[in-house]
């Protein structure tokens, strides 16, 4: 859609263009509105969708291709820009982008790890940190530094500011990420904290809230750009509904639950995934996952039956478990303590020398990785 004067606008909250006549298009705004927005000079353009995120907490969904949010990465290997890379500490299994090596070429990578402020007070940051630069150089990442940081709590904020100016050195900042991990909050306190506006890009626990590249003007001409967040389809919040998602993104510390088992004995999260301790010594197990989650311990002889009768129910979500796709049995042991990472869940600690048989609905993901409690 363009004005009078022939430019195309934008949403300032997701950055897709707008236009008044698809409402399951990226972009929709009613003609009244935007008409009426026109009129105020000192109007900021939302379209409809992010109107309604941004007061009324409700997401609508849009087509967009995924090969979308991709396409606006490639090219990246040829601007000489700082690449800042943000990740979900909670889940960086599930946020980190595959091969983005290969988008970003020989730009420098800052390693932003997002959501401190939910790790518990016993994870020691400097250990989370030395981890976390440990997993992004398995991804084939060298990042020039490492910053942990909570876009919500403003922690380590100043730090980062310091970090990013040092290091892009009058160049364009691009910040990428998955869905979900925080980009656009991360760049709302920036914007804050340097020019005293907020809020102006859209955020919400919602996957893919930004559409397209929004762009944040620097004093020195260059800019901040904030690109839509890259999927990952292995993400547990993308087999849920909306009003589900409060009960796996966590909003504050998490408080860690510990359990004994004695094999064999079964845990369930919720009705979204189920653990089974098949073999192994009495052992405490701890569960690393949103405060609000229900974990149940049981017995695994009756588990299938416990299931049945109860999920959707005391077990949720969902509230509608047949809308889950269909469990997949994962079956594997350990020969030192670790942690067992649910893709967007959470994580559980698990003793050595064990045996166990997980149970996820089909595509979310899963992985092993040493403690880092």
């Amino acid at each position: 859609m363009t004005n009078t004067n022939n430019e195309a606008l934008y949403c300032i909250g997701c950055g897709a263009r707008l236009q008044s006549e698809d409402p399951q298009q990226a972009g929709y705004i009613p003609a009244a509105s935007l008409k009426k927005q026109l009129a105020d000079d000192q109007a900021a353009f939302y379209c409809q969708r992010c109107f309604r995120l941004r007061h009324y907490n409700e997401i609508a969904d849009i087509a967009i291709d995924d090969d979308e949010f991709t396409r606006l990465l490639n090219g990246l290997d040829h601007k000489k820009a700082l690449i800042v890379n943000v990740v979900d500490l909670f889940d960086f299994d599930g946020s980190v982008i595959p091969g983005l090596h290969r988008y970003v070429g020989d730009n420098p990578i800052l390693l932003v790890g997002n959501k401190a402020d939910l790790l518990p007070k016993s994870v020691h940051r400097s250990r989370v940190r030395n981890w976390l630069e440990q997993q992004a150089n398995q991804q084939g990442l060298h990042p020039v530094a490492t910053i942990l940081t909570s876009a919500k709590k403003n922690f380590q904020l100043d730090e980062l500011l310091a970090a990013i100016d040092k290091y892009r050195q009058h160049r364009d900042v691009y910040v990428v990420g998955t869905t979900n991990v925080g980009k656009s909050t991360l760049i709302n306190a920036i914007i804050k904290s340097t020019v005293g506006a907020s809020d102006l890009i859209t955020t919400s626990q919602f996957p893919g809230t930004t559409l397209d590249q929004i762009q944040i003007p620097l004093a020195d001409g260059q800019s901040i750009i904030d690109t839509p967040g890259i999927i990952n389809g292995t993400q547990m919040a993308h087999f849920l509904g909306k009003n589900e998602l409060r009960y796996i993104s966590p909003q504050t510390e998490i408080r860690p639950k510990v359990f004994q088992l004695t094999p064999p004995q079964t845990l369930f999260l919720g009705a979204l995934a189920r653990l089974d301790y098949l073999s192994g010594k009495r052992s405490s197990l701890v569960v690393y996952v949103e405060n609000q989650l229900l974990v149940h311990r049981t017995k695994t002889a009756t588990a299938d039956d416990f299931y049945q009768r109860h999920a959707g129910e005391l077990l949720t979500p969902p509230a509608d478990p047949k809308k889950l796709p269909e469990f997949r049995r994962h079956e594997f042991q350990t020969h030192q303590p670790q942690d067992l990472v649910i893709s967007g869940l959470g994580w559980i600690r698990i003793p050595a020398n064990s045996h166990y048989a997980l149970y996820l609905p089909a595509g979310v993901g899963y992985s092993l990785r040493a403690p880092i409690v």
